[in-house]
């Protein structure tokens, strides 16, 4: 099955699991990833809510994987902000391997935060966000 955002903002919460859980970590990705939180998976609030994020809040991830960094783009006006290292870990939520997405010692305001990505198609990553130990949201990233 071919998987893109629009499919994944359809898909429920165990779905969603399922295909975490069952791909691949692949590799660190780099350049500019165009992302979309996923919010109350499978309601007709996904969609809507991600379209919200998306203009005021996140709009995706630009990876340096050779310095093995990462720059959030938020705001209104797309601004590179909030860096993250970049390593491939334990993923807290099934213990396999995936991309780990780390705030901890880069960023102050968002020291708590830890994203994990997988790949499940070319150039397409779900990803999982934590709060401290507890998961929040999935969000995709399309490069």
């Amino acid at each position: 099955m071919a998987y893109d955002t629009s499919k994944l903002l359809s898909m429920s919460q165990d779905e969603l699991d399922d295909l975490f859980r069952n791909s691949p970590a692949g590799d660190i990705p780099d350049g500019e990833a165009k992302g979309t939180a996923i919010v109350d998976p499978g309601t007709v609030l996904s969609d809507a809510v991600a379209n919200v994020v998306k203009i005021f809040a996140w709009q995706g991830k630009v990876f340096d994987s050779q310095n093995g960094v990462l720059k959030n783009r938020v705001s209104p006006f797309g601004v590179d902000a909030i860096q993250a290292t970049v390593y491939k870990g334990e993923s807290w939520f099934d213990g396999n391997e995936c991309i780990v997405l780390d705030y901890s010692k880069t960023s102050i305001v968002a020291h708590w935060i830890r994203d994990e990505i997988r790949l499940i198609a070319p150039g397409v990553y779900l990803g999982l966000v934590y709060w401290g130990k507890s998961r929040l949201i999935f969000f995709s990233l399309e490069f």
